[in-house]
């Protein structure tokens, strides 16, 4: 049982979370925010029909909304949002109210800053691929009490592309996503065989996934005649400070949304290679320069 009956996630939760690197949770948002939030990513699949390709501009001038090659008007394929909250209230709602802010809270806070947020979607028959990686990876912090709320918008089974996570990972290094002078951003071949058996993480819509940062995960291609959405709301201990700049940049990155400003920093320690900002619209097209994972 919970300590308190106010909060989202049981102990077992909790240390569950610490163990395998990830829990899941029901109820993470509220019937009404579920209802539109998928009303409003359905309008933007339609509106994508009318683009050929990456559409829209975020803060930093790169295309907010990105699809997968072979994207038509018959298919649209809108495979990520970067930065929603921006342009849609529902998703701002979320980021700031839900019961999926306190569950993060309740784990890396219970101050808590916002990192980024971005939905990614998988059209049915995209052929949406996320190859194995670590968050981390990609956002360099002083310290690594940071996670990734995977919301999911739509049932999510084991033939949609769900998830997949390798527990425990999140104790390990975080790996080199460099392949031959390329930055990547996917885990090679060679060290994921020396890890464990992927878990596929599913469930009902409404229901979301917590992911520490350095958890190894990916996912496969939506195989089914239905979509898969998620809408990833990564926040950050307020005392973990960004290192480089935010590869998914917005106006909300630092907003505290639980607990107080402290103004410190926190520095564990650690080593790894940099990342490297996407030049385009998503990280989707970095993955693409390499075949590990």
């Amino acid at each position: 049982m919970s300590t308190s009956a106010s909060l989202p996630l049981t102990d077992e939760q909790v240390t569950a979370f610490w163990s395998d690197g990830y829990v899941r949770m029901d109820d993470a948002v509220s019937a009404t925010d579920l209802v539109d939030l998928q009303a409003s990513i359905a309008s933007w699949v339609e509106e994508s029909r009318s683009h050929d390709g990456p559409f829209g501009t975020t803060m930093d001038g790169r295309a907010r909304f990105d699809v997968q090659p072979g994207h038509s008007a018959k298919q649209p394929a809108l495979r990520r949002v970067a930065s929603p909250q921006e342009v849609c209230d529902v998703h701002l709602r979320i980021m700031r109210g839900s019961p999926l802010v306190d569950a993060a809270a309740q784990l890396v806070g219970p101050d808590l800053a916002v990192n980024n947020v971005k939905t990614n979607c998988k059209q049915p028959g995209s052929d949406t691929v996320v190859k194995f990686h670590q968050d981390f990876a990609y956002e360099a912090h002083s310290n690594d009490d940071m996670l990734a709320v995977l919301l999911f918008v739509d049932d999510v089974t084991p033939a949609n592309g769900p998830v997949e996570v390798i527990p425990g990972t999140h104790r390990g290094p975080v790996f080199e996503h460099w392949q031959e002078g390329v930055f990547t951003g996917t885990i090679a071949d060679e060290d994921l065989a020396r890890l464990g058996t992927p878990v596929a993480c599913h469930g009902t819509a409404g229901s979301a996934c917590l992911m520490h940062t350095r958890l190894i995960h990916g996912s496969a291609a939506n195989l089914t005649d239905v979509p898969r959405t998620l809408a990833i709301f990564s926040y950050r201990s307020e005392d973990s400070r960004i290192l480089h700049p935010n590869h998914i940049p917005s106006v909300h990155e630092g907003e505290v949304v639980r607990g107080v400003a402290t103004g410190r920093i926190r520095a564990t320690p650690y080593e790894m290679a940099l990342g490297e900002m996407p030049s385009t619209a998503s990280f989707f097209d970095q993955q693409a320069q390499g075949t590990p994972g």
